[in-house]
């Protein structure tokens, strides 16, 4: 694709609006609205275009900027931004109504080789998908050469889900062996226009990922019967392969909390954290039930062979010293 690259978002972990709770053995199951939900474009000294989309579950409204209404999205696909108006040759983009978008220094953290290998998975399955894909075809993730770092809004935390969290992650870096590394807590709000590079308040780097405990008043994503959303922003140089550089995942608190005080609800808000985070690190749904990257979750069993296999790919992506 010609021109700066875009934020990929799965699609939001939702329940049905006849069930409020996830409860193993009921009829009742968290269902993960389909399509994408966020894109969201970077340029660097490219005086091509920024753009950003949000397409909600069945109505495809754009939130904030002048973007491409895109409604209906089909899974694993890109989605191609309108160009902002106003930009001049040799400048950097400017997001509409925003200020300049910048990038840090490249290559802070990275290293000449993985910090860490992806464990094989014990039975070889193709039951994957990916958000994004180079042209070459290899999947789009974070580079394996450096830590991903990322922050906790725990404000609305509910009791005991720390452990829930850290658990999560610390599965996922099992299975992709990207090194995680734990900046501690934050004030920063979840938002659908979030900046990846936050000098203030992260310094010269690519903002961490955010895991932020909320509410669908702080983040309307989340109203009506969708649990969480995730997903990550990747950037390239024009053409050029992409890589992810950051992310967010959004949990809707007040659900979770709810679902905790039931029989097995730690186990279920675990495999809602684990497929979000799936999205985050570049997993798009599959059509074989037995994953727990597909749209609906039934007993919480955790990541399948399919959602494993997925991730040991990612878990290879090219380690990245320009960005």
């Amino acid at each position: 694709m010609d021109g700066p690259e875009f934020r990929d978002r799965g699609s939001r972990h939702s329940r049905p609006a006849t069930a409020l709770r996830i409860v193993r053995n009921l009829a009742a199951a968290a269902v993960i609205a389909g399509g994408a939900f966020l894109t969201a474009g970077l340029v660097y000294g490219d005086p091509r275009f920024t753009g950003l989309f949000e397409v909600t579950r069945g109505t495809g409204n754009t939130a904030g900027h002048n973007a491409e209404n895109n409604a209906g999205h089909n899974s694993g696909s890109d989605v191609h931004a309108q160009p902002q108006a106003g930009q001049a040759s040799g400048q950097p983009a400017v997001p509409a109504g925003g200020d300049r978008t910048d990038t840090p220094p490249p290559g802070l953290e990275e290293q000449d080789q993985p910090l860490g290998l992806p464990r094989k998975p014990e039975a070889a399955s193709t039951s994957y998908k990916f958000l994004a894909t180079n042209d070459d075809g290899t999947p789009v993730g974070y580079s394996p050469c450096r830590p991903l770092h990322y922050v906790i809004n725990a404000a609305l935390a509910p009791q005991g889900a720390e452990r829930l969290v850290e658990d999560s992650i610390r599965t996922i870096s099992e299975a992709t062996g990207i090194t995680f590394i734990n900046d501690g807590p934050t004030s920063e709000a979840p938002s659908p226009t979030r900046a990846p590079y936050q000098k203030d308040r992260y310094g010269d780097r690519w903002a961490p990922l955010l895991i932020a405990w909320t509410t669908p008043e702080q983040a309307p994503q989340l109203k009506g019967p969708v649990i969480g959303t995730g997903g990550s922003t990747h950037f390239s140089f024009g053409d050029g392969p992409k890589s992810f550089v950051t992310g967010s995942l959004e949990l809707d608190a007040p659900q979770i909390a709810d679902d905790l005080d039931r029989a097995e609800g730690a186990a279920y808000a675990t495999a809602v954290i684990l497929h979000e985070l799936g999205h985050v690190m570049g997993l798009e749904h599959v059509d074989d039930p037995a994953q727990l990257m597909y749209p609906e979750i039934g007993a919480p069993d955790g990541l399948a062979d399919g959602d494993l296999n997925g991730l040991y790919e990612l878990g290879h992506a090219q380690c990245r010293k320009d960005l």
